[in-house]
């Protein structure tokens, strides 16, 4: 499983994104561009024949005398130069005014790219408020609405639309939430019943031999039935984005969740070596522990006699990093995924055996992604896996 570091839209300057709003930008703006500058040769070209139309010709008389600076002309000459004096006249005309016109075009298109840009943000400004509230939502805030006001136009229908679906979906989280919490107590209650009554039934002193083991085994199996819906319930509560983020070290969460789990790596005869650095982040301490004691304990019971299991944290370039790594048996590549869904394990490996249900990485998954974390996982050429969760510090 690999980690995506990208650089998200939002941290990108808007100039230098492809947003909607500089595309409306430049479609408003060339559009002008382009009418100014038809407009620009449409009047220059009017200007030209006017100034060719309207050219000025002198009438001479058959015996007048000609002459310009003190030299004799003849009439054709006359003529040619007044021709050559007007066409000069003409051109510097249109070539002052191609020129102001240019100067004028470039300064007005400035104004319409810019007032297009304004214009662009007051009417993508529904849209903004509507990517605003959707953000919101997706970090689980399901009770916020947008409530447009304004026109009835395609943004309002939108952000009603946009109302509708969060209705829906408050509706059916909170229905979920219900069920779960009905859920816990109606399944709970029967095994609590249940476990109970076993151990009185294995205090009992006049309980036969066949009967003390036949309650053991019953209550194992209440035991392990009790974890089952304990682990599904934490499941279904952790997969959603935290609403409120406590300062939590995970160093520390590390370390209880090693002293937890002593006894039982020292029954399975597998060392544990810590090295815990402070790493502060922000989330929920319950949940993180849960994180912690059950990488942890996987680490310690998919392991060999003489095992090791190594627990180690950090602060690396922001990000509080928790790392477990294990010896035991060599686990192929293609398997790494499906040991993250529920009850799946190895395939060398029995639902029923004596190491869990098989949600404790589902759980660790969950908890992370609601955590806005990362995964890495990676088998060891010598046995076992490498796991490494990272947390933006805080």
């Amino acid at each position: 499983m690999s980690r995506l570091s990208r650089l998200a839209p939002s941290q990108v300057p808007a100039l230098l994104r492809s947003t909607i709003r500089v595309r409306l930008t430049a479609l408003y703006g060339g559009m002008f561009l382009i009418a100014g500058v038809l407009l620009l040769g449409t009047v220059y070209l009017l200007v030209r024949q006017s100034l060719v139309a309207g050219q000025f010709k002198m009438k001479l008389a058959e015996n007048t005398q000609l002459s310009v600076g003190g030299q004799p002309m003849t009439r054709d000459q006359f003529v040619e130069w007044q021709a050559y004096l007007q066409g000069r006249q003409r051109d510097a005309a249109l070539h002052a005014l191609l020129q102001q016109s240019l100067l004028a075009l470039l300064l007005l298109a400035v104004v319409a790219f810019g007032f297009g840009y304004v214009m662009a943000g007051r009417v993508l400004r529904p849209l903004g408020r509507i990517t605003a509230i959707a953000r919101e939502v997706a970090g689980a805030n399901l009770h916020r609405r947008i409530e447009l006001d304004g026109p009835d136009d395609e943004f309002k229908e939108l952000a009603d639309t946009f109302d509708d679906m969060l209705d829906r979906l408050d509706r059916s989280l909170e229905s979920q939430r219900k069920f779960v919490a009905n859920a816990s107590h109606e399944l709970r209650t029967p095994l609590a019943i249940n476990r109970t009554l076993l151990e009185v039934a294995l205090g009992d002193p006049d309980a036969s031999v066949e009967l003390k083991q036949l309650g053991k085994t019953l209550l194992a199996t209440n035991e392990r039935s009790e974890g089952l819906i304990e682990g599904l319930l934490l499941l279904a509560r952790s997969d959603n984005e935290l609403t409120e983020r406590k300062p939590v070290d995970i160093g520390e969460v590390a370390r209880r969740a090693v002293d937890q789990t002593g006894a039982e790596a020292a029954e399975r005869k597998v060392t544990l070596k810590t090295d815990l650095a402070p790493a502060g982040l922000q989330g929920n301490g319950v949940l993180l522990e849960r994180v912690a004691m059950n990488l942890v304990q996987n680490a310690v019971r998919y392991n060999r006699p003489g095992g090791v299991v190594e627990v180690s944290t950090e602060t690396s370039a922001g990000i509080a990093v928790l790392t477990v790594v294990n010896t035991g048996p060599v686990v192929p590549a293609y398997e790494v995924d499906n040991m993250f869904e529920p009850f799946r394990r190895l395939r060398t490996e029995r639902i029923a055996s004596d190491k869990g249900v098989g949600l404790g990485l589902s759980i660790v998954r969950s908890i992370v992604r609601a955590h806005g974390g990362w995964i890495e996982v990676e088998p060891r050429e010598e046995g076992g896996l490498m796991i490494r969760i990272g947390f933006v510090s805080g």
